[in-house]
């Protein structure tokens, strides 16, 4: 799976969580998940589940702090898919 169509499935797993629209809008790996798409603490973790069940991988709580940006978690899923194909 390629980057974009992570950063596709993304959007569509952090859409219900986003307080703001218009950043939505504009999301692009640079977004960072609080500060600009205005998710709080408690969906993150929400996101994160789904995230794992999407993507069939575990997110250990180490990545789940690195996972401040799109970008950022895009990393952490192409990491632990890398990991999970052996």
């Amino acid at each position: 799976m390629n980057r974009d169509s992570i950063l596709a499935k993304m959007k569509e797993l952090v859409q219900p969580y986003v307080g703001d629209n218009a950043a939505f809008e504009n999301m692009d790996e640079n977004s960072d998940l609080v500060n600009d798409l205005k998710i709080n603490s408690a969906h993150i973790v929400d996101i994160v589940l789904d995230i794992e069940s999407e993507f069939d991988i575990m997110i250990d709580d180490q990545s789940i702090n690195e996972m401040v940006t799109v970008g950022a978690s895009i990393d952490v899923i192409e990491s632990k898919l890398a990991v999970a194909a052996g």
